[in-house]
């Protein structure tokens, strides 16, 4: 009983926090970027609790079913991402004011943020998604609960807690579920190693950095298709926006950097550890980490783990659909500081992740749910974006056809790479970012930036 305890006790002050920070809110600016008043602790928390959801921890452990400690490299190129952002940040604070397609919007046109606004929240119902396909494998491994029920109640949680407090009760739990997350993973893996025997496996031996599950062409389109995503992403500029200054959202973004890297590996060593010891295991359905983690710590360790896991979801879940309905409100309302915009976020909120879980329903695996939203995104955005910030400006029918074209063929590549044949798929998703080029660059100008 104790572990329904502690999960009762976690939804209590998950929906505490967010009534408590609703009448924290002043204005449309403190809910949609907490007032602009974020520290380097903050924002390095927040956004540690946003890459840290279901992706990262659970899909981790998923992957090295099949991938072994080349796994890793899922939060390594998250890492990577980061680190290349941490050179461009400061145009991102300095430009930005509350959402990607407002930026895209001043670089290339009002069609350039139209085409953004739509495209980017209906490939973020895919991640949204992916944190809530990882909470309901989380009910299932632990409660037993249907993978359904767990959809559903994973998915209306978030959705009240994110739509009645904002970004302001996300970043108020941010930081703890971050050190939650980090810590409680640190204690199980070192509890694993020393005190828990690893058993033989059949599993063949899985080597970082390559192997016969993860080759040179895979990383590579990681790299194009996820890295890239860090470092033009809607939910993490979401973040910078959030600083109080440059100089803050900078440190930030080198500091959650340097934390995944060595996080990376710690996670991957749960999901090596979960494969020797359950080779044959259904990750379909459940979660690795929690169905060896039921096996091995007492009651309130699980409770507790769970718990830690579950924040990281609601947290990654919640900066998700708040980004991705205060973009839409922004192709109805060019002024988001009126109270009018605020309801019909919250409306589109509700809508959005309604759809979400409704894809929960139908697509099952966190990372291929992750990678087919990121890899349609990547394809449409990142070369305009990064061309954007550092002065190019060309004709809006350029750009706009490099977005369309760009993220429809990475989209159609990563599709077949997942159903048919994987190194056709990884080709097209390479040409996809050099058709972008291609009609995003001839004809344009570099104008500069003051």
């Amino acid at each position: 009983m104790l572990k329904y305890y502690i999960l009762f006790a976690y939804i209590l002050l998950m929906i505490g926090i967010g009534i408590y920070s609703s009448r924290k809110i002043r204005n449309p600016g403190d809910y949609l970027v907490a007032g602009n008043r974020g520290t380097v602790w903050q924002i390095t928390g927040s956004l540690l609790a946003t890459i840290l959801g279901s992706s990262a921890i659970l899909g981790s452990c998923d992957l090295a079913f099949t991938q072994g400690w080349a796994a890793a490299w899922l939060l390594l190129s998250a890492a990577t991402g980061l680190l290349l952002l941490f050179f461009v940040a400061p145009l991102i604070k300095r430009y930005g004011k509350y959402t990607l397609p407002q930026l895209i919007g001043d670089q290339y046109g009002k069609e350039a943020k139209t085409i953004a606004s739509l495209v980017i929240p209906v490939a973020w119902i895919g991640v949204i998604g992916a944190q809530i396909i990882g909470g309901a494998k989380v009910m299932n491994s632990f409660f037993g609960w249907s993978y359904e029920a767990s959809v559903w109640g994973i998915g209306l949680l978030f959705i009240f807690y994110t739509a009645i407090g904002g970004q302001i009760s996300v970043i108020k739990t941010d930081v703890t579920q971050s050190i939650i997350i980090i810590f409680g993973v640190m204690a199980v893996a070192v509890y694993l190693f020393y005190g828990v025997p690893v058993k033989q496996s059949a599993v063949p031996r899985l080597t970082f950095p390559f192997n016969a599950g993860f080759h040179p062409m895979d990383l590579f389109v990681l790299f194009l298709t996820y890295s890239t995503t860090f470092l033009v992403g809607p939910d993490i500029y979401t973040r910078l926006f959030c600083a109080s200054n440059e100089q803050v959202a900078r440190k930030s973004v080198l500091l959650t950097a340097l934390i995944l890297i060595p996080f990376a590996f710690l996670i991957t060593y749960l999901g090596v550890f979960a494969t020797n010891q359950y080779p044959d295991f259904d990750f379909r359905q459940g979660s690795s980490l929690i169905s060896v983690m039921n096996h091995i710590l007492p009651a309130w360790g699980i409770g507790l783990l769970v718990a830690a896991i579950l924040s990281a979801v609601m947290s990654s879940a919640a900066t998700t659909l708040l980004t991705s309905a205060v973009i839409v409100t922004n192709t109805f309302k060019e002024d988001l500081d009126s109270k009018s915009s605020l309801r019909l976020t919250k409306v589109i909120m509700l809508i959005i992740g309604l759809l979400s879980i409704l894809l929960s329903l139908k697509v099952t695996s966190i990372v291929q749910s992750l990678l087919i939203a990121l890899t349609f995104f990547s394809g449409a955005f990142i070369l305009p974006v990064l061309a954007g910030l550092v002065g190019f400006r060309n004709n809006r029918l350029h750009s706009n056809l490099a977005m369309i074209f760009g993220g429809l063929t990475a989209l159609a590549g990563k599709i077949i790479s997942i159903y048919a044949d994987h190194m056709t798929g990884n080709l097209l998703i390479l040409s996809a970012f050099i058709l972008n080029g291609s009609l995003l660059f001839p004809g344009g100008k570099w104008v500069g930036r003051k």
